[in-house]
Parts: C-alpha cells; structure tokens; sequence
C-alpha cells in the first residue's frame, strides 16, 4: 500500500470512528455492516427491523 492509500484509509477510519462517537453521545444508533448483514447498534436502535415500513419490507 502507498503512503498516501495508507493515509486516506487513516483518515476515512478516524472519521467514521469519530462519527460514530458523536452518534453515541448525541443518543442516535448507527448502522455498521457486520459479517455481511446491517447491524443497528446503540441503546436506541430498534429491535425488530423485519417489520414493513410503507409497504416496504
């Protein structure tokens, strides 16, 4: 890898670990992908994200 491919990627990891900081101290959840499925993490994220929204499943 680069040195500059190594410090994007850096950068674009201090920025999704700062973003997801300020989800958690604002109370928001956040969505993150975990071994390959969407994960909602946080102490207000919902618990049954099967159900349909507006027709959409």
């Amino acid at each position: 890898m680069s040195p500059d491919t190594q410090k994007t990627l850096d950068c674009l990891r201090k920025v999704a670990a700062d973003t997801l900081e300020r989800k958690r101290r604002l109370g928001h959840y956040a969505v993150i992908w975990r071994d390959g499925k969407p994960l909602l993490i946080g102490d207000d994220a919902p618990i049954d994200t099967t159900q349909k929204h507006d027709g959409v499943e």
